[in-house]
């Protein structure tokens, strides 16, 4: 199938972008790599009069060190982001999670910006983000506000964005000390989206205590989630004391949504994210007490 006829336009700039989006409003989309958007658009699950081109706007691309967090502009392609010295130094965890991000095909193509804006449920970089407490920034005529990654998600698909705002960058928090992590998921094929997944970014202290952790979820439900009553149950403890089996049991804790479908039935998919978190969990582990946590 062909997508049904637009007009296309590209802007110079993102203020440029923002008025066109403001005036054409919900008739118009923002489109950058497209890897999501144009499927959905030929395949007639969505339909736009305008799309706005976003991919070669300079502003919305690079990757800095800003003080405690890593900036990465919205259209920086999630190749790049893959390759980047700094982002593996600051953020590991983007790093580790990249080569599960469809094909390198998608990847060169794709944009963290665009992956996070999709909001998809079983996507990484909306999990990543969630995972670290990112802050996505946003720019509409009305000027630039933060929303915190925790506030970003709101339902398939869905984000708490408005109609006339554009995703510019998202700044990463850079764990410092024995900080460990890990992603593990599964797909019935490299590429696909995952059944379940899991991500782990833990620090320990001086005495091999949890001092800090954050578990993040793919594929288990509406959103990306955190597994809140996992992450509480372990800090303050013995890390030698934790066993991975049971972390990864804690980390289904509280799921009321996880989707049955031809991929499997909401307990399938609830047993396998206990196993990819237990797997995590482990990983991120060993690579604290060994002070390797980098990707």
């Amino acid at each position: 199938m062909k997508p049904a006829s637009f007009d296309y336009h590209r802007p110079d700039t993102v203020d440029d972008a923002v008025a066109v989006l403001a005036e054409l409003g919900d008739d118009a989309k923002i489109i950058a790599g497209g890897q999501s958007l144009v499927p959905m658009l030929a395949m007639r699950l969505a339909y736009f009069d305008h799309l706005i081109d976003i991919s070669r706007l300079g502003e919305l691309q690079g990757i800095e060190r800003r003080g405690s967090e890593l900036w990465i502009g919205a259209g920086t392609t999630e190749a790049a982001v893959g390759a980047d010295d700094h982002v593996r130094q600051a953020v590991p965890l983007l790093t580790l999670a990249t080569p599960f991000v469809g094909h390198f095909q998608i990847r060169n193509r794709g944009t963290l910006g665009g992956s996070i804006a999709h909001a998809d449920a079983a996507g990484e970089y909306p999990a990543v983000a969630l995972t670290l407490d990112a802050v996505m920034e946003v720019r509409s005529p009305s000027g630039r506000r933060d929303i915190a990654a925790a506030d970003f998600f709101a339902g398939v698909w869905e984000t708490t964005m408005e109609s006339d705002e554009i995703l510019t960058g998202v700044r990463f928090p850079v764990w410092n000390g024995r900080s460990g992590f890990a992603v593990q998921e599964f797909a019935r094929r490299h590429g696909d989206f995952a059944i379940a997944g899991a991500l782990v970014a833990v620090s320990l202290d001086d005495d091999d205590r949890v001092s800090r952790c954050a578990i993040g979820l793919l594929g288990l439900g509406s959103t990306v989630t955190r597994a809140t009553a996992a992450e509480a149950a372990v800090i303050g403890k013995p890390v030698g004391e934790l066993v991975a089996e049971e972390v990864g049991r804690a980390a289904m804790t509280g799921l009321d949504d996880v989707p049955s479908d031809l991929q499997g039935s909401a307990a399938y998919r609830t047993k396998v994210g206990a196993t990819m978190a237990a797997r995590a969990w482990s990983q991120a582990v060993s690579k604290a007490v060994a002070g390797a946590g980098n990707a």
